[in-house]
């Protein structure tokens, strides 16, 4: 199996070396991620500027772009080869409903999805990287399992709870929650004077209700969701044609 592995966090991360690490027994690996942190990146191309690769001294290929960017050189003009899989992660923490359009590490497989290539975002449900290689043994673990009863390709988003392998044994099919709206930007002053805005932090839970992937993840189960990208709100469509009509 020939894998590419992609991130968001960039490519000196501990998420992606881990996962790298422990797919590079199972399957030949190639590893393109930005050259920094993209965060909350989306699925934003770069088309104002030219991009460059570099290949670091781990082996890893980086990209001054996005996540997207990353995974579209690569498949567009980088490999030779078409992947079997398209890998993201591992992030620094969760994409859980509403976050999953905001997450570069989603949109890394995304674009792979998009390409007709099978694609799996994985995920640590709390920050700092406790227990990433247990999470990278899961997404090993997952990413053997090869999911044959899915049409291909398939996009999945992968949370795993920062827990020691042994205790992440049942895995659940989740559809995605909801979360309130975001909390307020925080303002401030630059060094100038000049005011400033930082994002501020998610909103709480809205619907985390048994089912979700905020429910699965809380009582320590790792959280599967398939994902689409039809975005078509197929009920207002209807009425609309009838409205026009």
């Amino acid at each position: 199996m020939r894998i590419l592995i992609s991130n968001d966090d960039g490519y000196l991360a501990p998420g992606i070396n881990a996962l790298a690490d422990a797919l590079a027994s199972v399957a030949d690996i190639v590893v393109v991620a930005p050259d920094s942190n993209r965060s909350g990146a989306s699925n934003s191309l770069s088309l104002d500027r030219p991009l460059s690769v570099t290949k670091a001294a781990n082996g890893f290929y980086f990209v001054n772009g996005t996540p997207t960017d990353c995974v579209h050189i690569a498949l567009t003009g980088m490999l030779d080869y078409r992947p079997d899989l398209i890998v993201s992660g591992i992030n620094n923490g969760q994409n859980m409903g509403d976050d999953t359009l905001y997450s570069g590490t989603v949109a890394a497989a995304t674009e792979g999805f998009l390409f007709g290539i099978p694609a799996i975002a994985f995920s640590q449900v709390d920050y700092g990287w406790g227990n990433i290689d247990a999470a990278a043994r899961v997404a090993r673990d997952l990413v053997m399992r090869r999911f044959d009863e899915l049409p291909s390709p398939y996009l999945l988003n992968v949370n795993i709870p920062n827990l020691p392998y042994e205790q992440l044994t049942t895995i659940t099919a989740t559809r995605l929650g909801r979360r309130h709206q975001a909390e307020a930007v925080i303002r401030a002053l630059d060094p100038r004077g000049r005011e400033i805005f930082w994002i501020g932090p998610p909103g709480a839970t809205r619907d985390a209700g048994e089912g979700t992937d905020f429910h699965a993840t809380s009582q320590g189960q790792v959280s599967i969701t398939p994902l689409q990208i039809d975005l078509t709100h197929k009920l207002q469509l209807d009425l609309l044609a009838k409205g026009l009509a």
